[in-house]
């Protein structure tokens, strides 16, 4: 472990490089201690975190209250298995379906994990409910969705570098256009057998895209006159990210930007994961009304560590640091004021196209093709300007802080952001 304290960057960069599985690009930067919204690497240099583990540490990096919970319950009972009951689980499972208003949570670890845990949950809903003949459902996905790599969501991904020589791929899914309620409207009403359809109130990894404003109320409605469970994964914009306690309570009327009580869009199951968890410990969850994840019994779905003691202790935390501190107000205020910021350096650069998201969820179109190195360069320098981002798909820079950032800290990182832009002015 000495050895190891001493390493320099580019030596933790060759050991990973040597002994690890090679699935990730990582920006080379090698980082060792986290605060708040602050990173920094072996070096000691420190940095302005923008990614957040990509939506995972909204509560800023190792809260006090989260680490503290998780230490707290470490040192107690770390994990019974659910063969047997625990004193934690069921207090979790009441916090957070009073949180977000649901009968029911079944805890997971991942949020892949938690996605196909909803959609085997649709898929027995369909049959025993119903009344879709048995192996005949299908569930709707949105074309450029991202839900996880696993095998099945692989399967509805038209990702190329996801899927290529992962088959044979998973049958049962039905393609359509994001935000596009006629190709909705039409495959659910030339389909008998849909048991669900899934989408992402924002496309995160797609690039941040933000349908229209009435695309998710009116998606529900089709559903519901359908008879399909609308299943939201909000595993990487729900727990304030977007400037509400959920991406789907949309433009609510509620002063309390942290409750769920009357949201735009009312999810019939919920995904969440990430910033469950305040980037402490796995913690992932599906929620669903009793009339849904009652098709649930004994064996039909299960982990060793779902919902084991120290993840239900940081899931209370995490959820109480975010309404304590008013964190999804604190996005919402930040968020507008981000895009406001940047949308008066836009009109004067050939770099950047245009910014969008909501909340603390945002991007920017770098002015290059997908396939030039552009977005990759520009992070690079921003690196060496203090702040870490990442493209996405090529052309395009997604901007994630964690959402304790302050108002001068973010206008910090919009003149450090500006001025780097600035550099590669064609």
């Amino acid at each position: 472990m000495a050895i190891l304290e001493t390493m320099t960057s580019k030596d933790v960069i060759a050991l990973e490089d040597k002994h690890g599985a090679h699935n990730y690009h990582p920006l080379p930067v090698v980082l060792s201690k986290g605060e708040g919204v602050f990173v920094w690497d072996v070096e000691g240099k420190k940095y302005y975190d923008f990614l957040s583990a990509y939506s995972a540490v909204n509560q800023g990096h190792c809260h006090p209250e989260i680490v503290g919970a998780m230490t707290k319950q470490a040192q107690t009972l770390t994990l019974t298995s659910r063969a047997f009951y625990n004193d934690v689980l069921g207090k979790y499972e009441k916090y957070a379906t009073e949180t977000f208003g649901f009968d029911k949570l079944l805890p997971m670890n991942t949020g892949a994990e938690a996605v196909e845990t909803a959609l085997k949950i649709c898929r027995k809903w369909a049959y025993e409910k119903k009344g879709i003949p048995e192996n005949q459902a299908q569930i709707v996905v949105c074309e450029n969705n991202f839900h996880g790599r696993t095998t099945t969501i692989i399967s509805f991904s038209n990702d190329p570098v996801a899927r290529k020589n992962f088959g044979p791929y998973t049958d049962g899914f039905l393609k359509i256009e994001y935000d596009n309620l006629k190709a909705l409207e039409e495959v659910l009403e030339n389909n008998k057998n849909i048991a669900g359809f899934l989408v992402e109130p924002i496309q995160g990894e797609a690039g941040v895209y933000v349908p229209s404003e009435n695309y998710l109320k009116d998606a529900k409605a089709l559903c519901a006159k359908h008879n399909v469970l609308f299943i939201a994964d909000e595993v990487q914009t729900g727990i304030a990210r977007t400037g509400r306690l959920l991406a789907t309570c949309g433009n609510c009327d509620c002063a309390d930007k942290h409750c769920s009580g009357t949201p735009e869009v009312k999810a019939d199951i919920l995904i969440l994961g990430k910033a469950l968890s305040g980037g402490a410990y796995p913690v992932s969850a599906v929620l669903a009304n009793d009339a849904i994840m009652g098709v649930i019994q004994p064996g039909n779905h299960g982990s060793t560590f779902g919902g084991n003691p120290i993840a239900a202790a940081v899931g209370v935390a995490a959820l109480e640091v975010i309404k304590n501190e008013n964190l999804a107000q604190n996005a919402f205020d930040l968020g507008e004021l981000f895009r406001a910021e940047l949308n008066k350096f836009i009109p004067t650069s050939s770099i950047v196209n245009a910014v969008r998201g909501k909340g603390l969820l945002n991007a920017i179109l770098i002015n290059d093709t997908e396939e030039s190195s552009t977005a990759w360069d520009i992070c690079m320098a921003l690196k060496e300007n203090g702040l870490l981002a990442k493209p996405t798909h090529g052309n395009i820079i997604r901007f994630a802080p964690p959402l304790v950032m302050t108002k001068e800290q973010l206008l910090d990182c919009v003149a450090i952001i500006t001025n780097t832009l600035q550099k590669f002015e064609k």
